[in-house]
């Protein structure tokens, strides 16, 4: 095992085991038999270390995403990684919180590549006319409620003595993105016929570069135009 990954390993391990959530570069050092010049050539400074750590953590989680087969139901995909990213935050609280949760100058990679994953489900949703907003949109609002959701079980738990808080916010949020099983309201009709031909623009070979690019630009107009209801009679 290389010198890098050794340090990391035993960072990891410091920190799964800290009452605090921080770890010393001393003692990462210490533990991985390196000295510090050692630890800052390899990854910069403190914060540095502590992002790769969060990588190295949040790689096995991301493993499973990348590995697993879709659905058929897009649906059922965003609630199970809803609920195995929250199961994820509570099994690695020190993790979680540094990726979601504090302001580490060097970026962990891994949120990126969370974010990825959760849009291309918002994709599959988009294409069978199920989202009312534009996907990265709906991405972002979910990693918001979900990501909010697991750090309140982590900082405070004794906020949460329900243990079904977190089904009911991930259904909150769900509701606030998806679709009404009975259809759109007439107000939202446009924008989510606009969302699901954008899923769809992607794929389909019917327009020059050009045109697809034209039709995508007055198709984000209308998706983006906020509903605007008519004012009631003798108002």
């Amino acid at each position: 095992m290389d010198t890098r990954a050794v340090i990391l390993d035993r960072a990891a391990e410091l920190l799964a085991a800290s009452p605090s959530g921080d770890v010393s570069t001393r003692a990462v050092c210490e533990a991985a038999g390196v000295g510090q010049p050692v630890l800052y050539r390899l990854f910069g400074d403190k914060d540095g270390l502590l992002a790769a750590v969060v990588d190295k953590v949040w790689a096995e989680y991301l493993d499973m995403k990348r590995a697993a087969t879709p659905s058929p139901d897009p649906l059922d995909d965003l609630r199970r990684g809803w609920d195995s990213h929250t199961a994820f935050a509570l099994s690695h609280p020190h993790a979680y919180r540094l990726l979601f949760g504090s302001s580490l100058t060097a970026t962990p990679a891994a949120a990126a590549e969370a974010m990825g994953l959760l849009t291309g489900i918002m994709d599959r949703l988009a294409a069978q006319g199920r989202l009312r907003v534009p996907p990265a949109d709906a991405a972002r609002f979910v990693m918001a409620a979900n990501s909010g959701l697991a750090l309140g079980l982590i900082l405070r738990p004794q906020s949460y003595p329900d243990p079904s808080a977190s089904t009911a916010a991930r259904d909150a949020a769900l509701r606030a993105v998806l679709v009404d099983a009975d259809g759109p309201a007439p107000e939202e009709a446009a924008g989510v016929a606009a969302t699901t031909l954008r899923a769809h623009l992607g794929t389909s070979d019917a327009f020059t570069p050009g045109e697809a690019a034209l039709l995508d630009e007055w198709l984000e107009r209308v998706q983006r135009r906020r509903p605007t209801t008519r004012p009631s009679e003798g108002a």
